[in-house]
């Protein structure tokens, strides 16, 4: 319910009545750029999750109904409904036909606008990516996010030659699987601010005190702000 087709409508509406600038046609990337960022297995589950689950017999949208949880076995499952759990963060993110199509286009509108912000010397570029991705991990996907495109496109910077890479992330849920992404390395800068986590999603992930780990020390920096947090203090925070 809160993640649907019309939000890129809308927006695509809009940019075009505002004239904001030229909008391209995403072109395809392949394969290499999601494998520089996420685990093979996660890539394969999710190019085969719906035809899986379809076998089945199982009837709608493919749902997490039970995870990993503390103290439990990290084994990957055989059958689908593990599969879906094990991959899976959240359960409000289900998998349908189509979804991996959707999200192997929505890595492929990102590193478009990477690849026109470098390529064609340009200032700025808006990449109008659906399904979102911030919520991707290395290996699990979750929040309406199935391949994190920020991060795919970093990396894809990184490749290029680019030697200093920062994801400024402002939205109220915490990008976690951009952070667990880039945790362990000093060369992506990561910066968020988010609702703070003791309150709103992802909760796990987010607070200030997640600096970075091993080479990755003080490449993360988390701003959680409490609930009812006017936009001023947003505003000072992302100049700070």
């Amino acid at each position: 319910p809160f993640e649907s087709p019309s939000r890129a409508d809308i927006v695509l509406e809009r940019v075009k009545s505002e004239k904001l600038g030229e909008v391209i046609e995403p072109r395809s990337f392949g394969m290499d750029p999601v494998l520089a960022l996420h685990d093979v297995g996660f890539v394969e589950f999710l190019q085969n999750a719906w035809e899986e689950w379809s076998q089945t017999g199982f009837e709608g949208e493919a749902i997490a109904s039970c995870w990993p949880a503390r103290r439990m076995s990290n084994r990957i499952p055989k059958f689908i409904e593990g599969k879906v759990g094990y991959y899976s963060m959240s359960s409000e993110t289900s998998i349908s036909k189509g979804t991996w199509e959707a999200a192997d286009i929505s890595k492929d509108v990102a590193l478009t606008g990477a690849e026109f912000l470098l390529k064609r010397n340009q200032k700025g570029v808006f990449s109008l990516c659906r399904p979102p991705g911030h919520h991707a991990a290395f290996d699990m996907f979750g929040g309406y996010c199935f391949l994190n495109n920020a991060a795919i496109s970093a990396q894809w910077f990184r490749d290029n030659g680019i030697e200093k890479v920062c994801i400024i992330d402002i939205d109220f849920h915490h990008g976690n699987g951009t952070q667990d992404i880039f945790y362990e390395r000093e060369d992506v800068l990561y910066i968020s601010l988010h609702g703070h986590p003791r309150d709103a999603f992802p909760h796990f992930s987010g607070y200030q005190d997640e600096t970075g780990h091993n080479a990755g020390e003080g490449a993360t920096f988390n701003w959680p702000m409490s609930p009812g947090t006017q936009f001023g203090k947003w505003c000072d925070c992302l100049k700070e």
